[in-house]
């Protein structure tokens, strides 16, 4: 029984992520920053992470969103795409990178994606790439492009 409950408190005490210590781990984060604030509602923060412009395609109409306020005008008619399809509690996690690459001041990342929501009621689970592009200035990464492709 000990043994038990010391594997359940293991598995439920949080892991600190080392510090993006890396070009290429702080181009990781800067996308998992950018998919953690989507997933709280944190819009502030996920436009953040957006450069100026930015380039998007996304699996729902009108498909590509481009300029310096796609991510906005991407979030804007996310939000009205899944209140028309009854799309509610979505949630993406992001899986261990498939590729990572950094040249200078560009990055390449592309992540397994695993897209949790409710629609009408009924749960559904959807895998995806999500692969971003990504410019280091003044110090950051900003996403200057990404897309998300269906499995």
């Amino acid at each position: 029984m000990r043994i038990l409950l010391l594997a359940f408190t293991i598995a439920l005490t949080p892991i600190s992520a080392p510090a993006a210590t890396t070009p290429t781990a702080a181009a990781i984060a800067a996308a998992r920053q950018f998919m953690d604030a989507l997933n709280t509602g944190d819009m502030k923060s996920a436009l953040a992470v957006c450069a100026d412009p930015v380039s998007i395609v996304d699996d729902f109409p009108p498909h590509i969103w481009h300029g310096a306020t796609a991510c906005a005008d991407w979030a804007n008619q996310f939000a009205a795409f899944d209140k028309s399809q009854g799309i509610s509690g979505d949630v993406v996690t992001l899986g261990r990178p498939l590729h990572a690459d950094v040249s200078g001041d560009r990055a390449y990342c592309v992540f397994p994606a695993v897209y949790r929501y409710v629609q009408r009621g009924k749960h559904v689970l959807e895998h995806a790439l999500f692969t971003t592009a990504m410019q280091r200035t003044a110090g950051r990464w900003r996403i200057t492009g990404w897309a998300w492709a269906k499995q």
